[in-house]
């Protein structure tokens, strides 16, 4: 095997490794966004199971996405940890939370 075969492989090795990388990442990110939502549904009142129940299956799915480019994580854990005081008006999904808890409580 020549130089140039060697460094074609490597460089798809690389490439591919660069992937599962990359795949890994959005996977741990992702997971992360998921456990702050349901505390931050909990926080406010609302019950976490509400986001794998199917009723509001359209808007969670905002809400998700919405919580997954959030540029407010670290705020986040802290104000879920209790270290941040007052509201959580930084949250993108703070308007949402409280349409979805008074529809709750006059449906409820």
């Amino acid at each position: 095997m020549n130089m140039s075969s060697m460094q074609i492989i490597g460089a798809i090795v690389m490439v591919g490794v660069a992937i599962i990388m990359v795949f890994a990442f959005r996977t741990y990110r992702a997971a992360k966004s998921e456990r702050r939502m349901l505390a931050m549904l909990e926080s406010v009142g609302l019950d976490p199971a509400i986001a794998s129940s199917g009723d509001i299956e359209t808007i969670m799915s905002e809400i998700r996405r919405r919580c997954q480019s959030c540029s407010s994580e670290a705020l986040c854990e802290r104000w879920l940890a209790g270290d941040e005081e007052g509201e959580n008006a930084f949250c993108p999904n703070a308007k949402a939370f409280e349409v979805i808890k008074k529809h709750s409580v006059a449906t409820g």
